[in-house]
């Protein structure tokens, strides 16, 4: 899965453990969310969207 979680997060000024504490997750599986390591679940996914002020498409997409 692709996603602009990265891109999105620099754009706003924020690392990895802001944008963690912000979502409910850990520093370590937002890092790995950005090199497309771990596809994190629905809740992750909005949570994610939510702390970044954007849609899940704006973030998420499938790779075929």
């Amino acid at each position: 899965m692709k996603n602009n979680v990265k891109i999105t997060r620099i754009k706003l000024s924020m690392n990895q453990q802001e944008l963690a504490q912000k979502a409910g997750a850990t520093r370590q599986t937002i890092g790995l969310i950005e090199k497309g390591e771990y596809n994190p679940s629905l809740n992750l996914c909005i949570a994610l969207a939510k702390a970044l002020n954007k849609t899940l498409d704006e973030l998420f997409w499938e790779v075929e």
